[in-house]
């Protein structure tokens, strides 16, 4: 999938002008009637929403789908056997190879089973040729296993096994960054993706899929051995197993973006395994109706050779110079051996497609780990929010930090500590935010269980947010929202519900939380 161009400056400006705090991109806005000033610390958040993002292959971002005919025809074209209503049947060994495959490693093969004989299997994976692939199997008897093929030789590098299923059921093949993980969907129990087996190191430990060239070779591949049936089969971008680390989408002056009634955010795309398995993204949440939340872009990011999943920060508009300000953490390679801010700005527009961007480390005036930035130009300053973290092990050490930028000076460039909140080591999720004609410094503080609140020009800490605070270290996004009939708070965050932790460990979370005042 193609990067989109760049939003022309007349498109992303329209409706700004007049709108206070508010910033529409195209579409009608909804104009706010004046409403009595209040500060943070007068309003009562209450839980209206929540629910849970699941995709293995994110809507809109499919690459390969046999059920239409140009896939079918590639497929055929390239030596697999595929019907014109999609079903394949296999007979002996068979491995077909599409012609398509993703920019980033992280992307899924879903396959539908029609019947699988005693004695036969079925795959799916990536391939550059029938010597050198990526693949995971499930075979009649009821073993998964995640083979790795490299240069003829095949090594099985993790299994596990279970009752047989019953056909018709589902394969699935997840790539998170070097993570492979099979999952089945046993179609007649209503019980949904069930991952048996995933592993990392013996993949990564055998052929590392992050390396730009040679993930270029790589290609969707699916069949198997044996005989069997196999329905409809799709590949493309990998979704997420939940959403966390919400963050609006804002101006340089911190107007969030909407367009046509849609508030956009980044979150972090919760993969099938820790901290290295997530990615990044844009998602559009509709005002009407919040769980009605789309993924309009997928963010990842070229460094130290490799491609990575780095998440958990901001993208900026800096109408000024028409372009795009992204800065997020350095999650992707995280190995408990320090974490730190990554910043780039692109004229690309990456509220849409798929992008793969180039990044540099952030100067941020600090010695220690650094995480969740947050940018906004107040005046003519640049203040970035950001949480310092001495230590990651044995145990997490974090606190909010604020720097400030001189007069007139870029996002990035001269900026120096105005304070940190030593005083705490489980607060992070950093925010600043206007609220009435004030700002403010939000963070999540896990040991007390509350959203705090500091004034952003002393960073005294004023008081808590009065809002439910659910597991996990939720953030505290506020978001003036437009309604017909003024504006209204939205605290927009996420909870620490897990998925499959048994098979998949700690990472695959959250809930998606949306709390309104009043």
């Amino acid at each position: 999938m193609p990067e989109e161009p760049a939003l022309s400056r007349r498109g992303v400006l329209v409706g700004l002008g007049g709108l206070g705090a508010l910033a529409v991109v195209g579409g009608s806005p909804a104009l706010a009637t004046a409403a009595p000033e209040r500060g943070p610390l007068d309003l009562r958040f209450r839980v209206t929403d929540q629910f849970r993002p699941f995709d293995l292959i994110a809507p809109g971002f499919e690459q390969f789908d046999t059920a239409t005919a140009r896939d079918r025809a590639s497929t055929a074209a390239r030596g697999g056997r595929v019907g014109d209503d999609g079903a394949v049947q296999l007979a002996g060994d068979t491995l077909m190879i599409t012609s398509a495959g993703p920019r980033a490693p992280f992307c899924s093969v879903l396959v539908e089973v029609g019947s699988l004989a005693a004695d036969s299997s079925v795959v799916a994976g990536m391939a550059l040729d029938q010597a050198n692939s990526v693949l995971v199997r499930y075979s009649s008897d009821g073993s998964a296993t995640i083979e790795v093929t490299v240069g003829g030789r095949r090594t099985i590098v993790d299994s596990a096994k279970q009752a047989p299923l019953r056909a018709p059921f589902r394969l699935a093949f997840v790539l998170n960054e070097n993570a492979v993980t099979v999952l089945v969907d046993a179609t007649n129990t209503g019980t949904g993706w069930e991952p048996l087996v995933s592993e990392r190191e013996g993949v990564s430990g055998l052929i590392d899929l992050r390396v730009p060239g040679r993930l270029r070779t790589m290609r969707y591949a699916f069949g198997g051995s044996g005989t069997a049936t196999l329905g409809r089969v799709r590949a493309g971008y990998f979704g997420q197993a939940g959403l966390r680390d919400g963050h609006l989408v804002q101006t340089a002056e911190g107007r969030p973006l909407i367009r046509d009634n849609k508030i956009y955010f980044t979150f972090t795309c919760a993969g099938l395994g820790f901290f290295q398995q997530a990615h990044w993204g844009v998602w559009a949440m509709d005002i009407a109706n919040p769980r009605r939340l789309e993924q309009v872009s997928q963010l990842f990011f070229q460094r130290d050779g490799v491609i990575v999943g780095d998440h958990a920060g901001q993208v900026v508009y800096d109408e000024r110079r028409n372009r795009y300000i992204v800065a997020m953490s350095s999650w992707g390679d995280f190995a408990f051996n320090g974490v730190h801010v990554r910043h780039v700005e692109t004229a690309a527009n990456v509220l849409s497609g798929v992008h793969v961007l180039r990044t540099a480390r952030f100067p941020l005036p600090t010695a220690v780990s650094a995480w969740d930035p947050s940018l906004t130009r107040i005046g003519d300053r640049w203040h970035v929010a950001f949480v310092e973290s001495p230590r990651q092990s044995p145990v997490f050490e974090f606190h909010p930090a604020l720097a400030v930028g001189p007069p007139g000076g870029t996002y990035h460039q001269d900026l120096r500590l105005r304070r940190a909140d030593t005083s705490l080591d489980q607060t992070e999720g950093t925010i600043i935010q206007r609220v009435g004609d004030r700002w403010y410094l939000f963070a999540s503080d896990g040991d007390a269980r509350e959203y705090r609140v500091y004034d952003l020009e002393t960073m005294n800490h004023l008081g808590s947010l009065d809002a439910p605070y659910r597991t996990n270290i939720p953030h505290p996004q506020l978001v003036e929202v437009p309604t017909p009939t003024g504006t209204r708070w939205w605290l927009v965050t996420f909870d620490g519900t897990q998925y499959a932790e048994g098979v998949l460990g700690y990472g695959g979370h959250g809930d998606v939380l949306v709390m309104r005042d009043g």
